[in-house]
């Protein structure tokens, strides 16, 4: 395992104290980038090792190395493994802690492999972006987790109120955005030109292609009206790698869209670009930025870059973006085109993510948990959710994450099952919708 070689705080203990160790179990780009990072913030006596289960949606080699620039870990120590070497790797090499920094129903698949009768490390999990408002579903997922790490004490709130809600006794820690680093010099002297004006994309919103050529034609009225700076689309995979969420219309393909130019007003000028790669590096020569509700705002925002979002499709949960409400980042597209960035409110600021370090407590929670588990073995938290169909619907929940890479018979057997099933399901689900609707309507 690797030793604590990047930046980290110094535990009380100092160098007298035991060393510890973590596993980070990682599935795609987004949740390997959060888990890298995450661990590269715990103290200098941590050991970290990192691994990438395979499934359909890991990171191709080029997103790995962009998902751990920065982080402690380089891309040939995140090794591959599969479900099946997890229990073993864990049961060999007895980590005082592993990171599940995985997807929610993937954590209920790999949970199973890390505990044994005899012995378990602490079970930690948590979420890498924005999630308010706080899904329950999120807890249900997590419920086995000793901790969940989260990043905004507002966050904080609302998961330990649907906890409760639940009977669910996971606890909740606090840490600031491992990504978002603890200073970022701003002045001209570092001789870095900061000409750039990024565009955060995002897989899932705005969802339709309408809507994503309109935000594209508002971003080339913006680089046509600024010679002088590059607008750079910065997305998160090229054609052909995966995604932690599916992205249907891409923006380096909507820019060859002929309803671009009309939308726009002329054709796409030279200075708006398409790029990949690490958000900090974008961030070093960034001069404003632009999305509708990544979590790189908050990047920004701590590398004192002036933010807009977009608010002209509306400001809600679906958007993700319904925590941005009174941040002063919100605005429409004429403010867009027109490049009236801007910071945020510093109230919002300190219940939204920017806390600021000294009040982040995960570390110690971690550590509490770990203290206890030398003292008494405890066991792993229930599983109390989802249980009907249990060996059946185990199996279904490992094919769905595992997709080709489970190659068992009673994944197969499952998926032939409760595909179809689910297909009812789900009509049935828009037919009592459309019922209701028709309900509110006559009434």
């Amino acid at each position: 395992m690797r030793s604590a070689d990047h930046p980290g705080p110094t535990s009380a203990g100092g160098a007298s104290a035991r060393r510890r160790t973590l596993l980070v179990i990682g599935d795609t780009d987004s949740y390997v980038k959060w888990g890298a990072a995450l661990a590269s913030r715990l103290p200098v006596e941590w050991d970290a090792e990192l691994v990438v289960v395979r499934n359909p949606m890991r990171p191709s080699d080029r997103q790995l190395a962009s998902a751990l620039a920065g982080s402690r870990f380089e891309p040939d120590d995140a090794r591959d493994v599969t479900l099946d070497e997890i229990g073993p790797l864990v049961r060999s090499t007895r980590p005082d802690a592993v990171l599940l920094s995985v997807r929610g129903p993937m954590v209920r698949v790999i949970v199973r492999r890390v505990v044994s009768r005899a012995w378990r490390p602490v079970v930690v999990s948590g979420l890498p972006g924005i999630t308010i408002p706080a899904a329950i579903k999120a807890v249900v997922y997590r419920e086995q987790a000793d901790l969940v790490v989260l990043h905004s004490r507002r966050e904080v709130r609302e998961f330990e109120t649907n906890a409760r809600s639940l009977g669910v006794r996971t606890r909740f820690g606090l840490a600031t955005f491992p990504f978002i680093p603890d200073a970022v010099p701003r002045g001209e002297e570092d001789g870095v030109r900061r000409d750039a004006i990024v565009f955060a994309t995002q897989a899932k919103v705005p969802s339709s292609r309408a809507n994503r050529l309109l935000l594209l034609s508002w971003l080339v009225r913006l680089a046509r009206s600024r010679p002088d700076s590059r607008v750079v689309i910065k997305v998160r995979a090229r054609a052909g790698e995966a995604q932690t969420h599916p992205e249907q219309w891409d923006y380096a393909s909507l820019l060859e869209a002929p309803e671009l130019r009309e939308l726009a007003d002329g054709p796409v000028p030279a200075n708006v670009v398409v790029a990949d790669g690490a958000m900090s590096e974008h961030l070093e020569r960034a001069e404003a930025f632009v999305t509708v509700s990544s979590t790189a705002a908050l990047e920004a925002v701590a590398a004192e870059v002036p933010v807009l979002l977009p608010s002209d499709f509306g400001v809600n949960a679906r958007l993700i973006n319904l925590v941005f409400e009174d941040s002063g980042l919100l605005a429409d597209s004429d403010a867009l085109v027109a490049g009236r960035f801007a910071g945020p409110d510093p109230a919002w600021r300190a219940d939204n993510y920017l806390h600021g370090r000294s009040h982040d407590d995960w570390i110690d929670v971690l550590e509490s948990l770990v203290r206890r588990e030398d003292l008494a073995r405890t066991d792993i938290l229930p599983q109390r959710f989802n249980r009907i169909g249990w060996g059946l619907r185990r199996a279904w929940e490992r094919k769905r994450m595992l997709g080709d890479d489970d190659h068992t018979i009673s994944g197969t057997v499952a998926a032939a099952i409760a595909i179809p099933a689910r297909r009812v399901v789900r009509r049935m689900r828009r037919v009592v919708r459309r019922i209701r609707r028709a309900r509110v309507a006559r009434a």
